[in-house]
């Protein structure tokens, strides 16, 4: 999984990068406004099963699946004003470039006062400010293929009449979305569909999960979204950056029952619509990522390639099943552990082991 978080400037993006990642990169303006620059990390998924599964197993190896998290610059604000995205001609190419990798968006909003930071806050607007620029990019975009299949019509060199006239009807069922304020994501496309535009840069297509930077009066109100989450950005940063126990005393005098990065991994996962299952053994127990509807073969994909070429079966049983019953033996004698075949659909929470074909040696 990997998410880009975006934001105006001085809406704290780097502070949430920071308590994300329990990193200590520099916040406060030590960025240019404006210019293009991104800061990663990896980081493990919090999630108790693996440690339960590794002290069953106590394997050599503990591995936890990971979130790739994007810090990235270069939105601008117009001039004279504290939030707000400049008109222009559409992302650079290095920005739009950095962007069209990510699989979602953390946008970072500010809604804090503070007087070093010029401006009064107002989440509404900059949600929108940064919502209008995407859809900005992508109607771009979509003009730009209307304009070429227009061309194409009127020199007479169209390969395909067929899929010519597919592209068309679709780009302008996406352009009137866009026309209408309205950002892709929203559209119910089928698989063809979601192939045509696959090789295309478009923003709103892809899930964003709006990050409300409070501070620690969180008197600045905030518009009511569907994707959003709260949270108190400087303090979470702090809290990040302590050891686990005096993380934990610090947690309990706030009240924090939970860390600012559990939540979001875990809200960022149902965004994307992700779910876990397990590899087990003496050797390695391993978290692996897929999306939610995977059939066997797609997951075994997740591990290596030859899996899902080779695929044959899948030993499945839950780890509920595995916690519940006390062992594979017991798993056995109830019943719950099971062969399955290729259209067998994985479900979260689930342990396999592929029994599979090595492909032929070229």
């Amino acid at each position: 999984m990997k998410l880009g978080i975006i934001g105006l400037p001085q809406s704290g993006k780097t502070t949430i990068f920071n308590a994300l990642t329990r990193g200590d990169k520099p916040v406060g303006g030590g960025r240019q406004v404006g210019r293009f620059e991104v800061q990663t990390a990896v980081v493990p998924v919090p999630d108790a099963r693996v440690e339960k599964l590794s002290a069953i197993y106590r394997p050599r190896k503990t591995i936890y699946a990971q979130v790739v998290y994007a810090d990235i610059a270069g939105l601008e604000a117009p001039d004279g004003a504290p939030s707000g995205v400049k008109e222009k001609a559409g992302f650079s190419g290095q920005l739009l470039n950095q962007l069209s990798t990510m699989e979602g968006f953390l946008l970072v909003v500010r809604a804090f006062e503070n007087p070093t930071v010029p401006g009064t806050p107002n989440p509404a607007r900059d949600v929108a400010a940064v919502e209008g620029e995407l859809l900005l990019n992508d109607l771009l975009a979509v003009e730009r293929k209307l304009e070429r299949l227009n061309e194409d019509a009127r020199k007479g060199i169209i390969k395909d009449k067929g899929l010519h006239g597919l592209e068309a009807a679709l780009f302008h069922r996406l352009k009137d979305a866009l026309a209408a304020e309205q950002p892709l994501r929203a559209l119910t496309l089928s698989a063809s569909e979601e192939k045509l535009i696959a090789s295309y840069q478009l923003l709103t297509r892809k899930p964003i999960l709006v990050v409300f930077n409070v501070g620690d009066e969180e008197g600045v109100p905030l518009p009511e979204l569907p994707q959003a989450v709260r949270l108190k950005g400087k303090l979470e940063m702090e809290l990040a950056q302590l050891p686990p126990e005096d993380a934990e005393l610090f947690m309990k005098e706030y009240g924090i029952t939970e860390l600012g990065l559990n939540r979001v991994i875990q809200i960022s996962y149902d965004l994307l619509g992700l779910q876990s299952f397990f590899t087990v053994g003496e050797d390695e127990v391993r978290a692996w990522t897929t999306v939610r509807g995977a059939t066997a073969p797609e997951a075994a994909g997740e591990i290596h390639t030859d899996l899902r070429e080779g695929f044959i079966r899948a030993e499945v049983f839950s780890y509920d099943d595995l916690i519940a019953l006390g062992s594979v033996a017991e798993l056995k004698a109830k019943g719950r552990f099971r062969l399955e075949g290729k259209e067998y659909v994985v479900q979260d929470g689930d342990i396999l082991n592929i029994r599979f074909s090595p492909p032929a040696k070229k």
